[in-house]
């Protein structure tokens, strides 16, 4: 089974069982690392058969790939940040740095924007999510969107938490973060799905019950992030919503992909189309 995720820690963690053969039954992965600016590309292009995205990427994939109900990243206190040189900057006609323009995170920060900067921020580019605080520090932009390791390291670089995506997202809908999903194709057939979405779970489990096996395989993929950082990554993207979205975790996902299209941000999804077959 192909399959293409990120090499940040929550991902390596969940997928390690897995990926090892530690998963009884369970399909054999051929994995690809990659961004999540990459793996998004890859999903609109329909390539691999299984694919970490942003959910923001959903409304344009929906129709060849289901989203599973588990393996991905969802959940509180976990939003991406706006960071700034300068305490309280203004953004009005500011340029900020994304690290893609389908990324959820970006979708949250439009939302926020939409409501808290009345003279609409100025320029958005796009960067290697690697390279945004250090465009910030030097004066390169006014502003950066960070995700993932970012929150905690972010005052390294002499930086500001201008706002967090997420409290504004929780603050105004209740509801928790969506960040990021695993699909698969739907022609792999409801069977194999079902299979996949067992698998996924089974190795959150394992990753659970044994967070030492997979230390090794985290630090091989997360070059020279600090062993401290990965272990408060994982700590704050592995959660209850990884094994499994339920109730509320498709209701956030539908709120956010709901308010993106009213906002002209992204197409409308169909009915249904988020339901696991």
């Amino acid at each position: 089974m192909r399959v293409a995720y990120s090499p940040c820690p929550n991902d390596t963690f969940v997928f390690h069982a897995w990926a090892h053969g530690l998963v009884p039954g369970a399909p054999e992965l051929d994995v690809t690392f990659a961004d999540i600016d990459v793996t998004n590309g890859m999903a609109e292009r329909g390539e691999l058969d299984v694919l970490k995205v942003s959910y923001a990427v959903l409304p344009w994939v929906l129709d060849e790939y289901a989203l599973l109900p588990c393996g991905g990243a969802l959940g509180r206190g976990c939003g991406p940040l706006v960071l700034t040189r300068e305490p309280g900057l203004d953004l009005s006609g500011r340029t900020v740095a994304v690290p893609s323009e389908r990324s959820t995170a970006y979708l949250l920060f439009r939302l926020w924007a939409a409501r808290t900067v009345p003279g609409g921020i100025g320029e958005v580019v796009v960067l290697p999510f690697h390279e945004i605080m250090p465009a910030v520090r030097d004066g390169k932009v006014d502003a950066g969107l960070v995700i993932h390791e970012a929150r905690f390291t972010y005052r390294e670089y002499g930086l500001h938490r201008l706002a967090d995506m997420g409290e504004h997202w929780e603050e105004t809908t209740g509801h928790p973060i969506p960040l990021g999903a695993i699909i698969a194709k739907r022609s792999l057939g409801a069977p194999v799905l079902r299979r996949l979405a067992e698998s996924a779970q089974a190795s959150v489990r394992s990753a659970w019950a044994d967070p030492g096996a997979s230390r090794e395989y985290v630090r091989a993929h997360a070059q020279e992030m600090d062993p401290a950082v990965a272990e408060q990554h994982i700590g704050l993207y592995v959660n209850p919503f990884t094994e499994d979205l339920g109730t509320a975790g498709y209701a956030a996902v539908e709120a956010l992909l709901t308010r993106a299209a009213g906002e002209g941000l992204v197409p409308p999804v169909r009915p249904g189309a988020l339901a696991f077959p």
